[in-house]
């Protein structure tokens, strides 16, 4: 019972995680505008994977996607990257885990070969949640590195006074999102890992009898050969469990009145 419960909470926590992964990665709000020292704006930024976005006040919102690809950033485009492949494996996991689970039975298919499968999809959720976790961290080091710098870039060395205003960007509700959604298909990935341990068949140790048919025994002698079906009396069953070999040495360790001639 423990084993079902571990691999449809597995199966049930990767469905979960895969959808937030697949929500994060299309999330516009990746890093929004810092409001801290401009807390009253008419403009408010912000940017996501694929596109970058302009809400007025007015509640009039304009987003742009980028019509570039080799002029972006790399850590933006490795972050892509590592969403699409976490996206990826999480599906093709997702897919073998349906096959895999305890209740379906599809022909007659063994134990071992689910076993196989659950481990297999189990493996797949973890390099999934864990491409999703490294994705999102990936991108959160890159905006607090830009932080630091453009609060640095904001003041000088006179006074502290602010010398430049520019937009710094801060934590979106998308990281937030990724980092939940690929811990839930992470550890949906080791549940599902250990459920296949309980789906392996216990070896047994027991030695194999062999059954053999009744077979018709022939006792040889000098003298030809006779068939017997083992229903004769103790002194033919003696010659045919002997073989034809004990018969002779027993003819020869009996002489006959006519070795003596």
């Amino acid at each position: 019972m423990s084993t079902t419960i571990y691999q449809v909470v597995g199966f049930l926590l990767s469905i979960l995680g895969l959808a937030g992964c697949i929500a994060a990665t299309g999330m516009d709000m990746w890093s929004t505008q810092d409001l801290y020292d401009n807390p009253v704006t008419s403009v408010f930024q912000y940017e996501g994977l694929w596109r970058s976005c302009v809400r007025q006040t007015s509640g009039f919102t304009e987003c742009r996607p980028y019509f570039t690809i080799l002029g972006l950033p790399a850590m933006l485009q490795a972050v892509r990257a590592l969403m699409i492949v976490g996206i990826v494996l999480g599906a093709i996991g997702l897919l073998v885990s349906i096959f895999a689970l305890k209740c379906i039975r599809i022909g007659n298919m063994e134990d071992t070969a689910k076993a196989n499968m659950t481990l297999t999809s189990g493996i797949m959720f973890i390099i999934s949640g864990i491409c999703a976790i490294a994705g999102v961290s990936v991108f959160a080091n890159m905006l607090v590195t830009d932080f630091w710098m453009s609060t640095a870039n904001m003041y000088t060395g006179m006074g502290g006074m602010v010398q430049t205003v520019q937009n710094r960007y801060t934590f979106g509700s998308a990281l937030f999102v990724g980092w939940v959604a690929g811990g839930l298909t992470l550890i949906g990935g080791v549940m599902m890992c250990i459920a296949c341990r309980g789906l392996v068949p216990e070896e047994t140790n027991y030695k194999t009898v062999s059954y053999h048919t009744a077979s018709h025994n022939v006792t040889y002698k000098p003298g030809g050969f006779k068939a017997s079906t083992g229903f004769g009396s103790n002194s033919k069953n003696k010659k045919i469990y002997n073989g034809g070999a004990h018969a002779e040495d027993e003819l020869q360790s009996h002489p006959s009145k006519y070795d003596y001639v």
